[in-house]
């Protein structure tokens, strides 16, 4: 088992990313300021190389190889995010990747990690165990496995959105993050005890995948099934053993939010801040908007995590105003 990562695990990993992630802007809407009465920072992570956050921990992790490591190659399961992230760290870094992805996953992002030189190995989400297929592979081909969430480097490198934001506007009274498997929230974490220490953490998970919710309130790691919602970043049966042990220490609370409020809040973006921001990407904002007794007053973040999603399945959804 891995240590947990700490903060000076998250600055090492700013210094290593550096030079190949970017540094995602910082926006505000005086419309959503007004609805709410607070002060909401966006940190726009669906503008991050290759349209999400997970470029941060995948080109962290992958830049610790060995040589031995980068000759064997790595592999890693996805619905789509972090297959681009590893695809994409691994040819900057001149190592051959396979990701086992869903069969349906979005179209965008299957293309766009074949794009960037992942070889992609296809599974029933649903009635095939994903883990199960990696570790057959793993002993197949000797790569090293580098899970979405559950690893140190991951979750260090995903903390470096949240440092930015902070570093940018400074402390916050509150800071929304979606929940997948729980490295950007557990990341998060980590940057805002050490640099706004006052600031309670909030994590997002879709309403139909609440595993993270009952997990939280168990105090220990609940398994569901695989969820059906259109946040499909945040199709996790359950968090991960590091994740988890972070984020039952540093996190306030884990909220949920229903399908049709990522729509609104999807057309919200794309209307008032001209951002395309797929489904999981909105998580963080619908529960702070449907939750104002909660923000107003304060000066409030929140991580979009994303914005890679199939254009036609984005258009629907905005314009027919509800879940297809």
């Amino acid at each position: 088992m891995q240590a947990l990562p700490t903060y000076e695990d998250v600055l090492a990993a700013a210094r290593r990313i550096e030079g190949q992630a970017h540094k995602t802007p910082v926006l505000t809407s005086s419309t959503i300021d007004s609805e709410l009465g607070a002060k909401l920072f966006f940190k726009a992570e669906n503008l991050q190389r290759m349209g999400a956050f997970k470029f941060r921990g995948a080109f962290n992790a992958l830049s610790r190889f060995t040589d031995a490591q980068k000759k064997a190659g790595v592999l890693t399961f996805s619905s789509g995010n972090h297959a681009q992230a590893i695809a994409l760290s691994a040819r900057l870094l001149g190592i051959a990747a396979t990701i086992i992805m869903p069969e349906d996953a979005p179209a965008a992002k299957r293309d766009a990690t074949k794009g960037y030189g992942g070889k992609i190995v296809s599974y029933d989400r649903y009635s095939e165990d994903r883990d199960e297929i990696g570790r057959r592979l793993q002993e197949e081909t000797g790569a090293t496995l580098i899970p979405p969430y559950d690893h140190a480097d991951i979750i260090a490198g995903q903390g470096t959105a949240a440092k930015e934001l902070f570093e940018e506007v400074g402390e916050l009274d509150a800071l929304f993050v979606c929940l997948g498997g729980g490295g950007l929230l557990a990341g998060s974490a980590l940057a805002a005890k050490a640099l706004s220490p006052q600031c309670k953490i909030y994590g997002v998970e879709p309403e139909a995948g609440n595993d993270g919710q009952q997990s939280f309130r168990a105090g220990h790691i609940v398994s569901i099934g695989t969820p059906r919602t259109i946040a499909d970043g945040a199709q996790t049966p359950s968090l991960g053993k590091l994740t988890f042990d972070i984020i039952r220490h540093d996190v306030a609370d884990i909220l949920t939010a229903s399908d049709a409020q990522l729509v609104d809040c999807m057309r919200f973006f794309a209307e008032r801040m001209k951002m395309v921001v797929e489904p999981t990407g909105c998580l963080g904002f619908a529960a702070a908007r449907n939750a104002p007794d909660l923000v107003r007053g304060m000066r409030v973040g929140v991580i979009i995590s994303g914005g890679n999603v199939d254009l036609g399945r984005f258009a629907a959804l905005i314009s027919d105003g509800a879940p297809a």
